[in-house]
């Protein structure tokens, strides 16, 4: 409650500076200032895809208001084999606008709201994933199944200011919201885009990207940026139609280097107070990525490699995971797809002790993953304003002998799906 009482005060207050200044001589209406396309670059609360992809949306000026739509869905039909394997029909979704305004010669706020309809669209509270873990579902630890997004997955204000031709400061509040670790998160990134499952990484790597009460400032200098966070910890609980609440009691920073357009580097580090509902302790988690997009056919191949690590306050344990993945247009209308990934998964047998105690008596508590997978898009021209694609990727695993009485020595996983995406397009 104090952090939503605090954005709303901090909102209140640069509306209000907003106000005294929008006639400030030198400044036209309308007009976007560097503070303005330093709030527009953010895809995933503030982190950023390198600025030479071109993140498709729909824009368009309401008086003084620069408003921005973005928005992603897939119908996706998932087929898993072996022993844990599942088959679910499933849609995966998100929907975000922003409206900017500048605040005097030098500055702009921005309002920031995030949904997604997965609550709905994702039944049984997961979708079949093999080998992912992390959250809950009817109490007990969800295993080889990924939990669907909170319905508000963001809601933000932003504030930015040019303090000099090479300096920017930034400030960023959001009751739900994204703090300074990690990548961007997977949905926003733009090497994933035509992937409807999350990583197996993913609670390594951006699993913050839907927080409780965060507040963010950051200062930009020429091509470097560093932001630090204060949140809570916790994950989402499983009902996800709800906000969430909780002390500040996380942090979090992250240093960017932006060296060009095509190219976005970050390394951060946060500590997370009791993130999992089932597991006891606190998470330190390390993280770095560098990724790269640059225009081919009128649309851009773009690239991330991301390291993540996550040591347990509790198990003492660290465990590594490592991501990299392509997104590469072939023509105007078609896209190939890869991604491999390595993570060592501890929670595999969560919710079978006794299974769970005899592994790790015989073989050791932590399995090495591989996952890797290779899709193709192809869009068709049906909606407008809508880009929309038919594809399907597949998905293949490596691990330990040990496990394999339950998976199964060759495990796949296949996913047809219908996606629907906004064009980048001025309306």
């Amino acid at each position: 409650m104090f952090l939503k009482s605090l954005t709303i005060l901090f909102a209140l207050g640069i509306v209000a500076r907003a106000q005294e200044q929008m006639n400030m001589p030198g400044m036209e209406m309308g007009e976007t200032n560097a503070a303005a396309k330093l709030l527009q670059s953010f895809s995933s609360g503030t982190a950023v895809n390198p600025a030479g992809w071109q993140m498709p949306m729909l824009m368009k000026s309401l008086g003084d208001w620069h408003t921005m739509f973005m928005g992603q869905a897939f119908l996706n039909d998932t087929q898993q084999s072996g022993p844990r394997g599942g088959d679910k029909l499933y849609s995966t979704n998100w929907f975000m606008t922003s409206a900017e305004h500048a605040a005097g010669a030098k500055g702009a706020l921005a309002f920031q709201l995030m949904l997604s309809l997965e609550p709905a669209t994702v039944t049984g509270r997961r979708y079949p994933l093999l080998f992912q873990t992390g959250e809950t579902a009817y109490g007990k630890p969800i295993v080889d199944g990924q939990h669907p997004h909170d319905f508000i997955m963001a809601l933000a204000v932003e504030y930015a200011y040019v303090v000099s031709d090479n300096a920017r400061v930034e400030l960023y509040a959001a009751p739900v919201g994204d703090p300074a670790l990690g990548p961007v998160a997977y949905p926003h990134r733009a090497s994933a885009m035509e992937m409807p499952q999350a990583t197996l990484t993913h609670h390594w790597q951006d699993s913050t990207h839907i927080a409780d009460d965060v507040v963010t400032a950051g200062l930009a200098f020429e091509k470097f940026r560093i932001e630090a966070s204060g949140f809570h910890g916790a994950e989402p609980d499983e009902f996800r139609w709800n906000i969430d609440a909780g002390s500040l009691d996380s942090w979090s920073a992250r240093l960017w280097f932006l060296p060009s357009k095509n190219w976005a580097a970050q390394f951060s580090a946060g500590r997370l107070t009791h993130p999992e509902a089932l597991e006891p302790g606190d998470q330190i988690r390390l993280t770095s990525s560098l990724a790269y997009s640059r225009p081919v056919h009128g649309e851009s191949w773009s690239s991330t490699l991301i390291w993540g690590r996550k040591h347990s306050t509790f198990t003492e344990r660290n465990t590594n995971s490592y991501t990299l993945e392509s997104l590469l247009p072939v023509g105007r209308r078609n896209y190939v797809t890869g991604r491999a990934e390595l993570v060592d998964k501890d929670e595999l047998f969560a919710g079978q002790p006794e299974l769970e105690e005899l592994l790790d008596l015989r073989y050791g508590s932590t399995f090495r993953i591989g996952a890797y997978t290779l899709g193709y898009t192809r869009d068709f021209e049906i909606f407008h304003n809508v880009e929309t694609g038919l594809g399907a990727n597949v998905e293949f695993y490596s691990l330990p002998a040990a496990i394999k009485p339950w998976y199964g020595s060759h495990p796949v996983g296949g996913n047809i799906f219908l996606r629907l995406r906004l064009k980048h397009r001025n309306l």
